[in-house]
């Protein structure tokens, strides 16, 4: 990777990471070979089970350790370039922070490390306090605050900066429902004025909602990447036709027995069966209430690729 890309915030190539743990010094082959493309002005999610190697590629993304083969670049230069580091937020998944502080007293520690001016950084920690939620409590020390507000503070502070490129571990982690709608809500916004966001999370219903696209990650390895429209539209499980029961007994339809469901009935079936089954039950005088698509869900996906990744592997050994 030579040249300096202008379509992707985060290209990595063959990235490899290998710890030596313990007294023994244990080999721990925590990422093995990973490739990813992460686009401008997305919204990305990363996702893999505990010890897939997710934190260990963003440590990396921010320069924080160095990997032992591999390269990787952000926002076009090599990773740890002062011209890329001004321009990244960071919220790790533990954060730490002086607990004596306050929030404003944090933010405005944060933003004198990015140089903003005394102007600029009252007004941004102001806004920032307000958009997280965090107003009621911006007097109080942050030991006295809860998981939630924490994170809530990370956010901020990984913000605080204006970057171009936003990297979150388990963001929504803690969060109460009103607090992971008010996150998504505030990267719904960075996306819309053209930040980059690329974040880990295990709440897959989440990532599902606001993510343009996502990767897998497990034991160390790239199992599938894509947009999530494309990884959702491969298959839908089943589709239920409701119907209004007639007078007389409902039709059995090439061995779909219909099932009660309150006052109306229902037929499960193949979706590839839809148009014949509608009009078998139209010429049958049957009221089509409504069709009904129970689509596959990432988190089928994520469990399915899981599986077979792990099978893949036994089926090697």
């Amino acid at each position: 990777m030579s040249t300096v890309s202008t379509d992707h915030a985060i290209e990595i190539r063959d990235l490899e990471k290998v710890f030596r743990t313990g007294f023994k010094r244990q080999r721990v082959d925590a990422l093995r070979g990973i490739s990813l493309d992460v686009p401008r002005g997305q919204v990305f999610g990363f996702l893999g089970p505990n010890g897939a190697g997710k934190t260990t590629t963003l440590k990396i993304l921010n320069g924080l350790i160095h990997p032992t083969r591999g390269e990787a670049r952000v926002l076009g230069h090599p990773v740890g370039a002062r011209e890329a580091t001004s321009r990244i937020g960071f919220q790790p998944e533990h954060p730490y922070f002086y607990d004596y502080l306050t929030a404003p007293e944090l933010l405005r520690f944060y933003g004198r490390l990015f140089g903003l001016d005394h102007r600029e950084l009252k007004r941004r920690s102001e806004e920032l306090i307000e958009r997280v939620g965090l107003q009621d409590a911006q007097n109080r020390p942050i030991r006295k605050f809860s998981k939630g507000m924490k994170q809530r503070l990370g956010i901020a502070q990984a913000i605080i900066n204006k970057p171009d490129l936003i990297i979150l571990d388990e963001p929504l982690s803690g969060l109460d429902p009103i607090g992971r709608k008010e996150i998504r809500d505030i990267l719904a916004e960075l996306k819309e004025r053209g930040a980059t966001i690329f974040f880990s999370s295990h709440i897959l219903a989440e990532i599902e909602m606001i993510c343009d696209a996502v990767a897998i990650i497990h034991k160390g390895k790239m199992i599938d990447t894509g947009s999530v429209s494309r990884l959702l539209e491969q298959t839908h499980k089943s589709t239920d036709i409701i119907v209004r029961p007639p007078a007389e007994p409902l039709p059995t339809l090439d061995s779909i027995t219909p099932h009660e469901v309150g006052e109306l009935w229902c037929y499960t079936i193949d979706p590839a069966k839809v148009n014949t089954v509608l009009e078998a039950l139209i010429h049958a005088g049957v009221e089509v209430v409504s069709v009904v698509n129970e689509r596959t869900t990432l988190e089928d996906l994520f469990m399915k690729e899981i599986r077979d990744a792990d099978n893949a592997s036994e089926n090697l050994l």
